[in-house]
């Protein structure tokens, strides 16, 4: 076990880490395995960031709650399993996520022990490089460090006519933690975040609408895909509006009134709460990047080189403040290639292996490039689909909605993307992400042995399609 060091003006850190998200404690244990002398500043006094906090684990360990409440209430029959009378206890409910939260928040502070990591809780201000100033209970503490890395990661963004107020126009953050279910939902947005929420309060008894001002749902997803989850999303009770967008909204004394537009057409709705889930933005305030001349984009995001080095010299970033995919595992990543850059290590990130999930139920993983963006780069391209309907495993589960559909370059026969809709695609999609990360053909897949009767025998079978020879269809 690493000793816990303190350091002074003459035996400066190795590494300061300013946010506790995934990037940065990810990162900060990865310096500290290489024997850097690493400090880790955290303005909350939970580690884990929003992932851990108000993010990732919350909305499982809720999503989880309410399905099985749901196939409880719903889905137990077609087993020979009648229940009368279930009854569900919001409370119980929310402090089990609660405790799912706290475990997982207390054991990175049990890796930041064993590792000797410093964790300084308080607000960061880079007061140029090298030098980290941190506004505790107990004041003001400088940190000198011969490497700045900053991972402080994103917060839900606003829309102009609908600011949050907490209460009745929220973000993910307190669509976490309702005291009660509502009546009425309205959600903004039909991203992962609002489709993920939307799916479970309305499993809990709220009549949810959602609105979405593109198209379609789940841009960057697998378009046909996205259609199918669209359509199974709303036969379990959803209404999804797209091409509408919210202009306004007024509290009145028992809820929301919102004015929607859709293509010039204006409609009001009156609901007890409303989601605005359209996105996130990189969390920088405070941390002095401009006086100090951090460059970032017009969207405020850091800009970085393939070691991601800021244009500070001794400065670096990962995660949710650079551009890219705002995921947990994408930042954890980049923060174990960072410090393993700076250590001289050849550390990378693979951003066509970086898998994508949305955990409704079916849920929607994808890896590498769509049909679509293949297309659109100029590939000739192959596609391979197999439906759950005809997977054994599936059957067994009564879950035999949505298909596996793998897509590979037409002349190689590299496996360019892989996109899964339907039961345990955020397991399924990890053999997907290895497979083209090692840069393996479809022919490699199809010829991979699968146990039988699993799910995974699903891509095996899709693989084989790519080739026009699957086996059970």
């Amino acid at each position: 076990m690493a000793e816990n060091r303190t350091t002074t003006g003459a035996d400066p850190w190795d590494l300061v880490v300013v946010g506790a998200g995934p990037g940065g404690y990810i990162a900060a244990i990865r310096a500290a395995q290489l024997g850097m002398r690493v400090a880790c500043v955290e303005k909350a006094p939970q580690l884990g960031g929003t992932c851990l906090n108000i993010g990732c684990i919350p909305s499982k360990a809720l999503l989880d709650s309410s399905e099985l409440y749901f196939q409880v209430r719903s889905g137990m029959a077609a087993h020979g399993i009648r229940v009368a009378g279930a009854e569900l206890d919001l409370g119980a409910m929310m402090a089990r996520k609660d405790r799912v939260v706290k475990v997982l928040t207390q054991g990175i502070a049990g890796l930041f022990k064993k590792h000797g990591i410093e964790r300084i809780q308080g607000t960061a201000r880079i007061a140029a490089p090298g030098r980290v100033m941190v506004q505790g209970a107990n004041g003001e503490r400088e940190l000198l460090t011969k490497r700045i890395l900053v991972a402080t990661g994103s917060v839900p963004a606003e829309l102009p006519g609908l600011p949050f107020d907490g209460e009745r126009i929220v973000s993910s953050t307190e669509a976490l933690s309702l005291a009660s279910v509502p009546k009425k939902m309205l959600v903004v947005g039909a991203g992962a975040v609002g489709l993920e929420l939307g799916s479970v309060w309305s499993r809990l008894g709220a009549e949810v609408l959602v609105v979405e001002f593109l198209d379609r749902i789940l841009p960057g997803m697998d378009r046909k895909l996205a259609d199918l989850l669209q359509k199974s999303l709303q036969r379990q009770g959803l209404r999804i509006e797209l091409e509408t967008t919210a202009q306004s909204a007024e509290r009145t004394a028992t809820g929301v009134r919102v004015v929607l537009e859709h293509k010039g057409k204006t409609s009001m709705v009156e609901v007890d709460c409303v989601l605005v889930a359209v996105g996130r933005r990189p969390y920088t305030e405070g941390l002095g990047l401009d006086q100090i001349g951090v460059a970032r984009d017009r969207r405020g995001f850091i800009q970085v080189d393939a070691d991601y080095r800021t244009s500070v010299p001794g400065i670096f970033a990962i995660g949710d403040v650079i551009p890219g995919p705002m995921l947990a595992h994408k930042a954890e990543e980049e923060g174990v290639a960072a410090v393993e850059r700076m250590c001289g290590i050849a550390g990378h990130v693979n951003y066509d292996a970086v898998p994508n999930v949305v955990y409704t139920n079916p849920e929607l993983a994808g890896v590498g490039l769509t049909e679509d963006a293949a297309r659109e780069r100029g590939l000739e391209v192959r596609v391979g689909t197999f439906p759950f309907l005809a997977n054994g495993r599936a059957r067994c589960l009564g879950e035999t909605e949505g298909q596996v559909k793998v897509i590979a370059d037409a002349k190689t026969d590299r496996i360019l993307g892989v996109h899964i809709l339907g039961p345990r695609a955020s397991d399924l999609i990890a053999e997907a992400a290895l497979a083209i990360e090692f840069g393996a053909s479809a022919e490699d897949l199809a010829r991979t042995c699968h146990a039988h009767p699993t799910l995974p025998e699903a891509l095996r079978e899709a693989a084989l399609a790519v080739d026009g020879r699957p086996l059970n269809i």
